[in-house]
């Protein structure tokens, strides 16, 4: 049996300890030693990784992705890495002309911050694309440009009613202008040809290859959506497993309708379990143990649920506190089936109304079912209030974090912040006062809302600012922040742990699934963080990533 000896660096090894070793050795893919240079120097290697002073930590593991989507836009016409209202009418255009057959302009990834008052039009749209259907979400996947052959398409007009759990931006004669907010994109989307399984098979694999670019070893799909037995994301994961190209670890959260009334619960439970056990089955790196469950929307389109209302552009309150999309007792009633079924919840809560509705619900299936040691968690958590942050603790509710998202930008300065108000703008990503509080800590990107880089997210956690952030850019709640070490055992031993995937710490017995940074982030200033790069990526101790 070959050994391959990592040492000459250092290793962190992110256990309860926060401990700190300067060798590992690895054998038939599981870590056998966990040392220093002196005690590694007396076993035979095969191998030997010279780590040159560098970092050697467990592999990231993102707590709240949406891989294959993400690799989708990728493959399709990617704004994700523009800034500008030019630069994406730009590759909107480039991209139409590249692909004249395409029945539809698809892709995504635009910022609200780009557009005046984050509404980009239809008009400005179809000088770009006259002939054909646009659709593309922005960046947090919670509105859509659309062009003005999608809206005839779609039939919307100045006498289509706003869905209940949506909202179509309109001019001051009632027209609609070509954002589509939350349950409005359904409008249009709807219409769109559906991605054949050959595009979410391809999808995973450009995801897959750049997440572990990223020292990604695994990771939590936010949003896997099974309808009958056509092309799916859960499929591809199935096949890949089959084929055994899947080399992450991954937990898939299966999608909660929520549109199933109170007496649909049982039924729509019955049918997840189901699809748990035959999944389950077939074994593997693939698990669907986890249901998500979406509370709001998102703060800067005014969805996010909110206990007091939204500010108007002048600082008074107006009658809206954002969009609950299932009500207190329903959450109650499906938390409290989902527990007792043996899942995971994995709440998308955003505004501090879900928040303390999601706690809730986990306290109510608790009282029912017993403190049954489910791994409950609230993802996103951009506003809670300070009377619910002791009870992530007494719940043991997972704090989910994206912390890339707790900076100045201008998304949240001219977006958020004017309509929250000072009082909840102050309190905005308590990741701080969570940790201080007890609560457990994962961190995951929400890609493609945001760059899957853990180490720009671990920045901003320990920083508050960006590392590419202009010069002078104050930090967001500098008190917020995170020691570096707690930023990165989120990141691994945390997300693992809620992910229920077997790795997230260096330990003797552990799957040696190891990343090497280019150096090591603990002996620079913390501003230098965000300019660390994973050099190499190892999974059961094969290297799946080399930057060489």
């Amino acid at each position: 049996m070959s050994t391959t000896v990592f040492r000459n660096g250092a290793v962190f090894c992110a256990d309860a300890a926060r401990s700190v070793a300067s060798a590992v050795a690895v054998r038939d893919g599981v870590i056998v030693a966990v040392c220093g240079d002196a005690e590694v120097a007396s076993i035979r290697a095969g191998d030997v990784v010279d780590l040159h002073g560098r970092l050697l930590l467990p592999g990231f593991v993102d707590a709240h992705v949406h891989p294959v989507m993400g690799g989708l836009e990728r493959l399709r016409c990617d704004l994700s890495g523009l800034a500008t209202a030019d630069e994406y009418l730009a590759a909107i255009g480039g991209y139409a002309a590249a692909h004249p057959d395409r029945a539809w302009i698809l892709g995504g990834g635009w910022s609200m911050s780009a557009f005046p008052r984050g509404c980009p039009t239809a008009a400005v749209l179809d000088r770009t694309v006259p002939d054909r259907p646009v659709f593309l979400p922005n960046r947090d996947h919670h509105s859509a440009w659309v062009n003005t052959p999608a809206l005839e398409l779609a039939g919307i007009s100045a006498d289509t009613p706003d869905p209940a759990d949506g909202r179509i931006e309109r001019d001051e004669h009632g027209l609609p202008t070509g954002t589509l907010h939350e349950g409005a994109m359904a409008l249009v989307e709807r219409l769109v040809p559906a991605p054949a399984q050959a595009d979410f098979d391809a999808g995973l694999r450009e995801a897959q290859r750049h997440l572990h670019s990223l020292g990604v070893v695994g990771w939590q799909d936010a949003l896997v959506e099974v309808d009958g037995p056509g092309a799916s994301v859960h499929a591809a994961y199935l096949r890949a497993q089959r084929e055994g190209t899947l080399t992450a670890r991954v937990t898939g959260a299966l999608w909660w309708d929520r549109a199933c009334p109170p007496d649909g619960v049982a039924d729509q439970v019955a049918a997840l379990v189901k699809l748990r056990e035959e999944t389950a089955r077939l074994g593997g790196r693939y698990d669907v143990g986890t249901v998500k469950v979406m509370l709001d929307g998102v703060a800067e389109t005014f969805t996010a649920a909110m206990l007091e209302p939204y500010l108007d552009r002048c600082g008074h309150p107006t009658g809206n506190r954002g969009l609950s999309f299932l009500d207190a007792e329903l959450a109650k009633a499906v938390t409290i089936a989902l527990d007792a079924a043996g899942f995971q919840v994995h709440f998308h809560a955003l505004g501090d109304r879900a928040v303390r509705d999601a706690l809730d619900a986990i306290a109510a299936a608790r009282a029912a079912n017993g403190s049954s040691g489910r791994r409950h968690q609230l993802a996103h958590l951009q506003v809670v209030h300070p009377d619910d942050v002791p009870r992530f603790r007494r719940l043991g509710a997972t704090a989910n974090l994206q912390a890339l998202w707790a900076t100045h930008e201008p998304q949240m300065d001219e977006l958020t912040i004017p309509f929250l108000g000072d009082e909840r703008a102050a309190r905005q990503y308590p990741f701080g006062d969570l940790f201080r509080g007890g609560a457990t800590l994962a961190m995951g990107s929400d890609w493609p809302v945001s760059s899957p880089d853990p180490l720009a997210a671990v920045h901003v956690a320990v920083n508050r600012v960006g590392y590419d952030a202009p010069a002078g850019t104050p930090p967001l709640g500098a008190h917020q922040a995170l020691p570096l070490p707690v930023a990165l055992a989120a990141y691994t031993a945390g997300s693992a742990w809620v992910s229920r995937v077997d790795t997230g710490t260096i330990a003797v017995g552990r799957p040696a699934d190891l990343v090497v940074l280019d150096r090591d982030p603990f002996d620079g200033p913390v501003g230098e963080i965000g300019a660390a790069r994973v050099a190499r990526t190892y999974i059961d101790g094969r290297l799946v990533h080399d930057e060489r």
